[in-house]
Order: C-alpha cells, then sequence, then structure tokens
C-alpha cells in the first residue's frame, strides 16, 4: 500500500464497547464499538480498494448516488434529529438544523460537480507556445480523513465528506468520541441509498485520529486551534496535505446607524445558538456609544425570552459536558472579578444536566478571557466603543480570523468596514449566513485555520491533485530546442522567444 505508515500496536485508549451518555439528563444515548488504532490500515486499505470503481463511474454517476442519499436523508430526518438531541443534550430547534443543511450541500454539489471537475483547457501563455494544447485534469485522493468536531455531529460529519466523495474519494469518517452514534446511522444511510462502500468509520480518540492522518491521502480538521496544530504536525510527517478549520473568537461590530432591533435579534441567536458552541459565533460585540444603552436594553430582552431545555419546546440546550461548562464559568468569573457586570444568567442552574443560563455581559475590555480567549458557551460580552475604528482595531486585536459580522444602515459603509477586518468572511447585517454560502469559500486567517471548506469547484478541487497533460497540436517546431540542432538555430530560437516574451513588459514599463 502505498504511503502508508505501520502503526505499533498498543492499548487504545477506547477499546471494546463504550457507553454515550445525554449530557441534558444523564440518560444512556447508546452504545459504541471503538476503533483499534491497529484496524485503521486495514480499514484504509479497503476504501483505496473500493475507491478506483466509485471514481470511474465519474461525477455523473456519483451524482446519482448522492442525489439517492440526499433522498435518504430526507426520509430519515426524524430518527436523526431523535438521536442527535439523546447525544448531545441539543434543544429540538439546534437540532432540526443540521439535516437540512447536508442536503442543501448535497444538492449544490450533485448539480455543479461535472462541471467543476471536468478537464480544463488552459490556452497558450504565448503566441509561440500555441502548437501545444494544455489540459489540465483533476483526479481525487484516493482516501480522505476526515476528523470530525462534536458540536454538530452530523452537519460537521458529512459536510466535508459530500465533497470529497464527490470528487470521486473514499473517506474515512473519525467522529468525536463525545458523539459518535449519529454517524453510524449516517453511514448506514450511504450504505442504505446504494452507495458503494466508499464512506467508513473510525471511532475512538487521540490515538484513532492519529492512525486516520498516518492512513489518508489529504486530511480534513473541525476543531480547536491547539489540536489543528498537532494534526499538521502529524500529516507534515508524509507530506500530507490538510484543510484545517479551527478555533474563532468572532466580533460584531454595531455602528451608530444600525437597525438595532435587527442587531440585537442578530447578536442573541449568533451567540446562543447550538449553545454558543458554534465556531462561527458571535462571541463579542463592539457597539457606538451612542447606541450602546438601546441596544444592550434590546439584548436583553431577547435573551430573557429563551427557553432553555433538551428536546421539544426549547431553544437552548446543554454544553456538551461537563469541562465546556467549566470554561464558560471560568470565564464569567475573570469577568465579574476585573469589573464586568453581569445582566442575564452567570450561574449554573440547579438539577442534572450540563446546563448553563445564556449571560450577557457589560462593562468588559480585552484585559478579560471572554473577550480574548474562545469560550464556546453561552456568553455575549459587550464592550462600548467611541468610534468606528476603535471597533476595527479591537476586532483585529486577536489571534483569531475565523468571520465577523458588521451592523449598518448604509451597505457600502458596512463593506468598506469589512475589507479592514483580518478574517476569512464578513457577514452585513446578519450573522453566520456565510456558512450557507455554498459557492463561497469557508475558511479562516491566522490560527482560525488553513485552507477553506466550500467555496464553488474549490470545494470538490481541493480533494484533488492536478494533473497537466501537454499535447502536440502538430509536429512543426518539435524538438526546436533539443541537444542536436546547431549552436546557431539555439541561438535564434532564444532571441526570438525573448523578443516575443518581452512585448507586453515594453508596453507596461513605458
Amino acid at each position: 500500500m502505498s504511503g502508508m505508515t505501520a502503526i505499533t500496536p498498543t492499548k487504545p485508549e477506547f477499546s471494546g464497547t463504550g457507553t454515550i451518555v445525554n449530557p441534558a439528563t444523564g440518560a444512556v444515548a447508546g452504545e459504541v464499538q471503538w476503533t483499534d488504532p491497529a484496524d485503521v490500515p486495514n480499514i484504509a486499505a479497503g476504501l483505496r480498494a473500493a475507491q478506483r470503481e466509485w471514481e470511474l463511474r465519474g461525477a455523473k454517476g456519483r451524482a446519482k448516488a448522492m442525489a439517492r442519499f440526499a433522498l435518504w436523508l430526507n426520509d430519515h430526518h426524524e430518527e436523526i434529529e431523535d438521536l442527535l438531541i439523546k447525544e448531545t443534550g441539543k434543544s429540538a430547534v439546534d437540532a432540526a438544523r443540521e439535516v437540512p443543511m447536508l442536503i442543501m450541500i448535497l444538492a449544490y454539489y450533485t448539480k455543479t460537480m461535472e462541471k467543476a471537475l471536468a478537464p480544463e483547457r488552459r490556452p497558450a501563455a504565448l503566441p509561440f507556445l500555441a502548437i501545444k494544447k494544455v489540459t489540465v485534469h483533476y483526479r481525487p485522493r484516493p482516501v480522505v480523513g476526515i476528523i470530525a468536531p462534536w458540536n454538530y455531529p452530523v452537519a460537521n460529519a458529512l459536510m466535508d465528506a459530500i465533497g470529497a466523495l464527490a470528487a470521486g474519494c473514499a473517506v474515512l469518517l473519525k467522529p468525536s468520541e463525545r458523539t459518535p452514534l449519529t454517524a453510524e446511522v449516517l453511514r448506514r444511510g450511504w450504505r442504505e441509498s446504494g452507495a458503494p462502500d466508499v464512506l467508513a468509520l473510525a471511532q475512538g480518540a487521540r490515538e484513532v485520529s492519529e492512525a486516520v492522518i498516518d492512513n489518508a491521502d489529504f486530511v480534513q480538521f473541525t476543531g480547536s486551534s491547539a489540536t489543528g496544530a498537532k494534526v499538521a504536525e502529524r500529516a507534515a510527517r508524509r507530506l500530507t496535505p490538510v484543510s484545517l478549520e479551527l478555533g474563532g473568537k468572532d466580533p460584531m461590530i454595531v455602528c451608530e446607524d444600525a437597525d438595532i432591533d435587527l442587531a440585537a435579534h442578530a447578536a442573541v441567536w449568533g451567540a446562543m445558538f447550538n449553545a454558543g458552541q458554534t465556531c462561527v459565533s458571535v462571541e463579542r460585540v463592539y457597539v457606538h456609544e451612542s447606541v450602546y444603552d438601546q441596544f444592550v436594553e434590546a439584548v436583553v430582552r431577547d435573551v430573557k425570552a429563551l427557553q432553555v431545555g433538551a428536546g421539544e419546546g426549547f431553544t437552548f440546550g446543554a454544553l456538551i459536558d461537563e469541562a465546556q461548562r467549566a470554561v464558560t464559568e471560568r470565564h464569567i468569573a475573570d469577568a465579574k472579578a476585573k469589573g464586568a457586570r453581569v445582566l442575564t444568567g452567570g450561574q449554573r442552574p440547579d438539577g442534572p444536566g450540563s446546563f448553563y443560563p445564556p449571560t450577557v455581559l457589560v462593562d468588559v475590555d480585552h484585559s478579560m478571557a471572554c473577550m480574548t480567549e474562545e469560550t464556546f458557551g453561552p456568553t455575549l460580552p459587550i464592550m462600548k466603543v467611541r468610534s468606528v475604528q476603535e471597533a476595527i482595531r479591537l476586532a483585529n486585536d486577536s489571534p483569531y480570523g475565523l468571520s465577523a459580522s458588521v451592523f449598518s444602515g448604509d451597505v457600502g459603509r458596512a463593506k468598506e468596514i469589512a475589507l479592514q477586518l483580518d478574517c476569512g468572511a464578513v457577514n452585513i447585517n446578519d450573522v453566520i449566513s456565510n456558512l450557507m454560502c455554498l459557492s463561497a469559500p469557508m475558511g479562516g486567517w491566522k490560527t482560525s485555520g488553513i485552507g477553506a471548506r466550500f467555496g464553488g469547484a474549490d470545494g470538490l478541487r481541493k480533494y484533488c491533485r492536478v494533473e497537466t497533460v501537454v499535447a502536440p497540436r502538430t509536429n512543426i517546431g518539435a524538438g526546436g530546442n533539443y541537444y542536436h540542432n546547431s549552436l546557431k538555430a539555439l541561438a535564434r530560437m532564444n532571441r526570438l522567444m525573448t523578443r516575443m516574451a518581452l512585448r507586453g513588459p515594453r508596453r507596461l514599463a513605458k
């Protein structure tokens, strides 16, 4: 098996069968069979064997299989959402968004993949090269390893896998050990919809992730910046390319001419959706002093209307576990100790489950962890600023650069502000909407990542190796620079090539 790295058998961190518990209730959500890391090379070998036939189906053939999978997801969405709530403690409102996201991605790529992956004819760079026909081909990498996070076990498990499968790759998916159950259902659906065995799972924690990296031809990782650096380091041992979608501390800027009610609604939803456990959450807000009090009042109003609880009838679920709740508590305690005020929430509730109430913080600044470190929890710190330029400076004062939002009554002005923000995407008068724009890249700057997910044709091509084929249009001129020609003829050719190449630079240099 070309390029494979042997793994020395060790005792797995997770072995045998594991029990997954609902973080909202403590009830058993299900059982999972953990993968022995030593078995991962064999799983990857099976995928490599199956991938060739999948590639040879061509884009049209793969699109048909993926369309059937989209229909299967729609038919089984209630089953998936019920299990999703059990293993994450999400509210029904949050859980209901994941399957539609996958269906939307499938619909987009089944419609566009044939054109995106078609060989491209490239024009001659200069007239004397017109004797060559240049074609660029996109050939899939055999096995793509995807290491998915726990915050969206359905959407994040497959939103990248869909692009890889569309490109003709096989996919080895490693779900989070915190949320492994829904991935099993998704793989079952892939097989039940008639698709070939080019989607496999590896269940476990760090050692299994390392085995996936060691046996993949491309790695897509979504998670924290610290873990992303470790993934990149391990992949570099085999020069395996990676795409990393990492942490964020997304800022929101509210200008003095903004629609305050709209901005408040957006801030609350952007900060509290999925209990704040979203990479592109609104994690800090900078509000012009002239509308600060009005904005804060509107935010508090909206937050108090949220219904906290898992499952049906609630808008705001549990955090994934006690460790994540502890991060939220630490950030709030640090802010309070440094002078911040809590306007809502701020204290863990009585009763079972890893719930934490949505918390609004004011009188905050960049000395506080809630404004500088990724919280990944239900906090909304709001800072008063004297000018938009101050807001821009503070928004960029961060090691993160995933996305941001700007609210202003003047869209043109908002665009000017957006292009001064150091991040991969900016939403104007909205939040998180760039995640739905599948034709555009979603990637982070600074420690928020390398590469991008989606991006139209590039969202498929990133999983491919590029092969250029140069064929003759005519035999005229072939071998003109070979050794068998006279030195006089070679010198004449060099002069001709140089003269033709310099026409453009001479015109531009005037």
